[in-house]
């Protein structure tokens, strides 16, 4: 992990997932004293399946001798054109995180379009990143702080933010082999998951059922990655914790959801 950006990692391992929705809401009563979930009505679907708009916001904290708290907010928006925007933002006295996918939602899989990423900050280095999917081509082209690539698309390949929302949405789909390839500075690598069972978790939303995943890692890694998905919120990401090989820690947890129904 590229440190001395901590928000940076937790960006890069928050599995994370939340997404930005409209109005006409209702309120789950049983979720009221606790947090705010607001529900809402005409959710946007396709032939290939249904995609939920939502916005979701969390509290993130880092710990490494000092704790530091941020900010992080995920969205997911349906544009004019029928593409779907999905963004991860992160506001913290380390770093701001802007990163954002534009993608097509085809036969219940995120096919990637444009990603952007850029972290700026107190102290640290600047970064910068674009991919470009060309779906037509098949090929995917981009930058990685000054250095370009190009290659051949491989099959469902995703992007750095994509692969997060497409665990989240074959979690729902019930699936339980999660092996996703993700582009990144000219080359592929496998991300796969494990499903350990079901927790129940307090939240800021109340006490949850959860489905808890992991990040499989080789078996002399020091690190570790867990995550908590809340099938009663749509398979909304709740919480994240990483522990990084020096022993330092990351977490978000859900503060307040706002969903489409």
């Amino acid at each position: 992990m590229k440190l001395p950006s901590c928000v940076y990692a937790l960006l890069l391992t928050s599995s994370a997932l939340v997404m930005a929705g409209a109005a006409n809401a209702s309120v789950p009563e049983k979720l009221i004293p606790d947090g705010q979930i607001l529900k809402k009505t005409d959710p946007a679907e396709t032939p290939s399946g249904k995609l939920t708009a939502l916005r979701s916001r969390y509290s993130a904290s880092i710990d490494k001798g000092v704790a530091i708290n941020g900010s992080a907010v995920r969205s997911l928006e349906p544009q004019s054109d029928g593409t779907w925007l999905y963004r991860f933002d992160v506001d913290s006295f380390i770093a701001d995180i802007e990163e954002s996918l534009s993608f097509r939602w085809e036969n219940n899989q995120v096919i990637p379009l444009h990603y952007r990423y850029k972290l700026s900050g107190f102290m640290i280095r600047n970064r910068e990143r674009s991919i470009e999917f060309n779906q037509e081509a098949q090929t995917v082209s981009g930058h990685f702080e000054g250095d370009k690539f190009r290659m051949d698309l491989k099959k469902n390949a995703l992007d750095p933010l994509g692969y997060q929302l497409q665990l989240m949405l074959d979690l729902k789909a019930g699936r339980r082999e999660l092996t996703y390839s993700v582009t990144d500075e000219g080359d592929y690598d496998e991300h796969r998951f494990a499903v350990l069972g079901e927790e129940s978790l307090k939240t800021a939303l109340g006490e949850l059922n959860t489905i808890k995943a992991e990040k499989v890692r080789d078996s002399d890694s020091k690190r570790e990655t867990l995550m908590w998905f809340a099938p009663e919120l749509d398979y909304l990401l709740v919480r994240l914790v990483q522990v990084e090989s020096d022993g330092t820690r990351y977490e978000i947890e859900i503060k307040e959801a706002d969903i489409s129904d």
